[in-house]
């Protein structure tokens, strides 16, 4: 008979993947700390998600071992947290680790008193000590008899860890504010340029990640500047990715970084988080350039999200996990044999010359050191267009046998936060590329996260398996106005600009700071952590404050409500210290910066909805950034009035659709022709 543990109630798969394990977890919960505290024993907390490799090699290798589990059970509280459920609490202890090693990653372990204060931070902790490395079980052992035999000193310790890191965070929350101004684009920029490889395209060497908030912020500053370097930057990017093996040219969708320089061989999960931001940068590179290959690869990466990540009643799915059957990459790899049965001579031929393929295998182990006889898929150069319909039908081959293996994992919770990325999205998709499954994926999951993760008023983090919970963060705020920002702007149904201006003031009511400015990450009714923290760098994802900013500047211009530019100016005064000495880690936060310092518009349309295809057509072809756009029907009801005040003053001209564009203050004679307004554009952009 199974034995479980605490875990078997939870609903994370994360979570779920360790309710069998030996070792006695917790889910964080009071019941794990009372239990704590009235038994005088260390908490060891487990911090990982679902799609993690090292996660899981560190669970085969000592949380499924007995005696690991007996020295855990006998000596510690062990508690496990999915860092995608609960961002808060990761995002403390990651800063511990980071402050008390130099370095973070995951699986974090940190080892801490049964009030919350840590003693101990590391990252994966192989089961013995070997080259110099301490051991899991060495480690345990050491810190039971610390605990037992000076336990003050471990008190004291911590005490002092948690009280300077907290005074750390505290004092670059509440230094003295800064003004900024547009030399700070520049400064980014030249960093930028000093990070990128000219060879390979990206920033740095190995391991590189996609980072897309770094391409849409050079193609701002391409845009303002005319410096033609920074467009060349995002487009050797975006070309070097969709050659190598970080792009699934099988199945589509990037993996979520590169081991090496050449973006060749791909630490394989799939997030949804990159492919909701790479679809994005590829979306504003194909306005900017007109190169038809970025519109390709955006479709391609949405055609992925559709049929790996959607969930058929709305939203979309976390992530798909690097290993299956207990191998990372085995889902994505072939050998050459297999290729022999499956391909016909000529197609063989073709993969071997166009997608580096070898009889010994391309994919090298980072573990092993060596050739593995597997082979990953990728492109020295681009496929012409007759390559490349042939290179279709040998993928579709392919693709319907790789269907029949054993897939990765699939994390399907779903989070308020990531669907809002995603749901951005595919509203700009739709507005670019008027493909109308885009649209209707958008509005099936704005419908599903307002019914089943908005409750009285308030939003919730995260649903799984009928279950709604969580209290929601900053980002899930954030993010999801955001998807519902663009959603209005793909379709001016205004209810999309009703509840992002509640759910905008909801979140100011709940995170910001009215002292010194900014958002926390928390609300004050979190009693999790040990302090509240604002978060401004834009790591993996743009952080919560940078996409608040940029939601609070569109809804200015588009509302005219003086409350909400206070709160911008006050926020970006408050982070400027911060920004100022690396610009380059905050991109985003750069990128809502174009809006104050580059020209912006302020675009109203007024006319039948009927005719707007044609106008929208020619707006949304140009890489307009730093543009809101508001419609006033003139055939049917609207409240956008009420919503934007300034909207009765606008009226239908020659009763036809007019258009109305402001910029720095000055508006244009309005427009009722798509070349008068094709014309406009040029003349003003």
């Amino acid at each position: 008979m199974k034995k479980y543990n605490h875990l078997i109630n939870e609903k994370s798969p994360y979570l779920l993947q360790h309710a069998e394990n030996p070792v006695d977890w917790y889910p964080w919960c009071d019941e794990a700390f009372e239990k704590a505290k009235n038994e005088n024993k260390p908490i060891f907390l487990s911090i990982g998600y679902s799609t993690c490799h090292w996660c899981h090699v560190m669970e085969k290798e000592s949380f499924e071992d007995e005696n690991v589990a007996k020295i855990l059970n006998e000596n510690f509280i062990p508690i496990k947290v999915d860092r995608e459920e609960r961002p808060d609490i990761d995002s403390i202890y990651m800063n511990v680790c980071q402050a008390m090693t130099g370095q973070g990653g995951w699986p974090l372990t940190i080892i801490m008193t049964p009030d919350k204060k840590p003693f101990f931070a590391g990252t994966y902790i192989p089961k013995y000590s070997r080259f110099g490395r301490v051991g899991l079980i060495d480690l345990l052992q050491r810190i039971v008899q610390l605990w037992n035999e000076n336990r003050e000193k471990i008190l004291s310790l911590a005490d002092e860890i948690t009280n300077g890191i907290k005074n750390a965070i505290t004092l670059t929350q509440t230094q003295h504010k800064e003004s900024i101004d547009e030399t700070i684009l520049t400064e980014a920029y030249e960093q930028l340029k000093s990070q990128f490889d000219p060879e390979y395209g990206g920033f740095g060497y190995a391991p590189k990640f996609p980072t897309p908030h770094n391409l849409i912020f050079l193609l701002r500053y391409w845009k303002m500047s005319g410096n033609p370097n920074a467009i060349k930057m995002v487009e050797k990017t975006l070309n070097s990715m969709s050659l190598g093996g970080i792009y699934d040219h099988i199945g589509f969708g990037f993996h979520r970084y590169s081991t090496d320089r050449q973006w060749i061989l791909p630490h394989f999960e799939k997030m949804l988080y990159d492919q909701a931001l790479i679809s994005i940068a590829c979306i504003e590179a194909y306005q900017a350039t007109g190169n038809l290959k970025y519109k390709k690869l955006c479709e391609e990466t949405l055609s992925y999200v559709l049929r790996n990540l959607t969930n058929p009643d709305g939203g979309f799915y976390c992530a798909e996990d690097a290993d299956s059957e207990g191998e990372e990459g085995k889902f994505y790899l072939w050998e050459f044999d297999e290729l022999e049965k499956i391909l016909t001579r000529d197609e063989l031929d073709f993969v071997i010359e166009k997608f580096n393929i070898h009889k010994d295998g391309n994919y090298l182990d980072e573990l092993k050191g060596g050739k593995t006889g597997k082979n990953i898929f990728y492109l020295a150069s681009e496929l012409d267009e007759e390559n490349s319909k042939k290179w279709e039908n040998i993928r579709q081959k392919l693709f319907e046998h790789r269907e029949k293996r054993i897939h990765p994992l699939k994390d399907d919770k779903i989070l308020t936060d990531w669907n809002g990325l995603m749901i951005s999205a595919f509203a700009r998709a739709y507005a670019v590329f008027q493909v109308d499954e885009y649209l209707n994926v958008a509005k099936k999951s704005v419908d599903f996260i307002l019914k089943n993760l908005l409750i009285n008023g308030r939003l919730l983090h995260r649903f799984r398996d009928g279950e709604s919970k969580i209290n929601a963060y900053l980002d899930d705020y954030a993010f999801l106005i955001w998807g519902l920002i663009e959603l209005y702007e793909a379709t001016f149904e205004t209810k999309y600009l009703k509840i992002a201006l509640e759910l905008t003031d909801k979140m100011i009511q709940f995170f910001w700071d009215d002292e010194n400015g900014g958002f926390y990450f928390t609300d004050s009714e979190n009693k999790d952590v040990i302090f509240r923290q604002k978060e401004i760098y834009d790591g993996a994802i743009p952080s919560g404050n940078s996409v608040a900013i940029f939601n609070l500047i569109k809804l200015e211009k588009m509302t005219g409500r003086n409350d909400l530019n206070k709160l911008i100016y006050k926020a970006i005064e408050s982070f400027a210290p911060i920004v100022r000495k690396y610009p380059s880690a905050y991109t985003f936060f750069l990128s809502c910066l174009f809006f104050l310092f580059d020209k912006s518009f302020e675009i109203f349309i007024v006319g039948k909805r009927k005719d707007l295809e044609d106008v929208l057509k020619t707006l949304n072809s140009k890489f307009l950034p730093n543009k809101v756009v508001l419609f006033k029907p003139s055939d049917e009801e609207s409240d956008i009035i009420t919503l934007s005040p300034f909207a009765s003053g606008y009226k239908e001209i020659n009763g036809k659709t007019t258009i109305y564009i402001c910029t720095n203050y000055e508006c244009k004679k309005p427009v009722n022709d798509v070349d008068e307004l094709m014309n406009l554009i040029q003349e003003i952009n």
